[in-house]
């Protein structure tokens, strides 16, 4: 195996760890951006322009794990297959968590509504995050996949 080689190999557990930190800070900036809101209105208008980069960006993070990156590992790794599917069950919560968001955003929720919202998806998100770290990053640093990241990652 090359130096090239390796370090590709080294990346994509380096690329997930990378893609979870850039989604933690987004979420740090729009609860940043609720707490410095003088005003419900206010809150809501500067959290939709956060929420819908944030939420976004979460969602494409695990679409592109559901159709790129957990195939690639099932298939490599079929003993992860239970790993995987309780990591899909965290997307699908974390995407039902992310509709209330939003709907309560769209609706101009009081702050303190909002701020329950992001919380819960916040402790589910970070939760979701060990776990996934927990159980994958060892295996990414083995895995052969010649890919883009941003297809198998998301666009963060």
């Amino acid at each position: 195996m090359t130096e090239g080689e390796k370090s590709r190999l080294v990346a994509w557990g380096a690329e997930l760890t990378a893609v979870h930190a850039r989604l933690r800070q987004a979420l740090s900036l729009t609860q940043q951006a609720l707490a410095d809101g003088t005003s419900p209105h206010a809150a809501s208008r500067d959290l939709l322009l956060y929420c819908h980069g944030f939420c976004a960006a979460l969602t494409g993070h695990h679409t592109a794990e559901d159709r790129e990156l957990f195939p690639a590992l099932a298939a490599d790794h079929p003993e992860l297959r239970e790993t995987l599917r309780k990591l899909e069950q965290d997307h699908s919560m974390m995407s039902h968590l992310i509709g209330g968001l939003q709907t309560a955003v769209d609706a101009r929720a009081t702050p303190a509504e909002l701020t329950r919202h992001l919380e819960g998806l916040a402790a589910i998100m970070e939760s979701h995050f060990r776990y996934e770290e927990r159980q994958l990053l060892v295996v990414l640093d083995t895995l052969q996949l010649d890919a883009d990241p941003t297809r198998v990652l998301g666009p963060l």
